[in-house]
């Protein structure tokens, strides 16, 4: 079954002869609320019922349906009328143009026309909220690996022009955790083993220290994507060396800037040294890589 493309004049044309066609708007409800096609009813394709929700919208199987997104740019519309042809729809259209295109025609349209600009974004230090932020490790052997938390124990970020353009993040080195051993008896003799001078020596460097000396905005990146690079220093075991990696930053919808970033780090160049292949011979079973995966999600408080 193939989507029918309509341009705005044939689908003011079909409604006026399919009278049980559904127009289907299936953006964010907040956007169907303000501008919308008229008579068109909402079902956003964002979200996980959508499918649950069309029998309640559309008749049968056989009724006539047109789905539209904000714009011809925007993919909504075609991943609505593929959710449409697999669920078994048989007549499914797709308008051309989507909204801005009926628009643009200047056929019906209805709405509040109510449009709430989004607050500017909080400029200045901002603190970190150290129960939604946290820091996600990962090592390996050859054949295994474990995986757990180091708590934040305070943070901030400077917010410049709308971006990180700096900060500092303490860890609290002695909570670190092992989550895949958590019910295990072995989990205390690994975070034993993890605190002592064999990999963090916590007794001597309770606190490790992320420090962003400066962050730069990524070029023709996307929301959701690494957006931002950012240049800073890692301060573990006593030993300060510089690091880089890219992060996905941005503000979440109660205007708290938020980031998250995946790299690894060469623990070798902290001095944490057990089972290094780089630096002991015939370690057999106690070999463990160089490379630890962390995991950094921040979160500031409201402004």
């Amino acid at each position: 079954m193939q989507v029918t493309l309509l341009s705005p004049q044939e689908l003011d044309s079909l409604r006026l002869l399919e009278r049980d066609l559904v127009i289907l708007d299936v953006r964010l409800h907040e956007d169907h609320e303000r501008r919308r096609i008229q008579g068109s009813v909402s079902n956003c394709v964002y979200e996980v019922a959508f499918q649950e929700r069309l029998p309640a919208l559309i008749a049968t199987k056989a009724t006539p349906v047109c789905v539209y997104g904000e714009s011809a740019s925007s993919h909504e519309a075609e991943a609505a009328a593929e959710k449409l042809k697999r669920a078994g729809y048989t007549r499914v259209y797709r308008l051309a143009g989507c909204l801005a295109g009926w628009c643009e025609a200047g056929l019906p349209e209805e709405g509040t026309g109510e449009f709430l600009p989004p607050s500017p974004p909080p400029e200045g230090r901002l603190e970190i909220n150290t129960e939604e932020s946290r820091v996600e490790w990962l090592g390996r052997n050859l054949l295994n690996k474990h995986w757990g938390k180091v708590p934040i124990q305070s943070g901030w970020l400077e917010i410049t022009g709308g971006l990180i353009s700096s900060g500092e993040i303490v860890l609290d080195m002695n909570g670190i955790t092992c989550d895949d051993l958590a019910t295990s008896p072995y989990h205390d003799v690994l975070i034993a083993h993890l605190r002592s001078d064999d990999f963090f020596d916590t007794e001597q460097y309770p606190e490790a220290r992320l420090v962003i000396h400066r962050g730069e905005p990524i070029e023709g990146t996307s929301p959701g994507s690494q957006n931002l690079k950012v240049e800073g220093a890692l301060t573990l075991r006593g030993i300060t060396a510089p690091v880089e990696f890219t992060a996905s930053s941005g503000f979440d919808d109660r205007g708290r800037t938020a980031a998250q970033a995946a790299f690894a780090i060469d623990r070798t160049r902290w001095g944490v040294l057990y089972g290094s292949g780089s630096f002991f011979h015939r370690l057999a079973g106690h070999l463990v890589n160089d490379l630890i995966e962390l995991q950094v999600r921040v979160i500031t408080h409201t402004p």
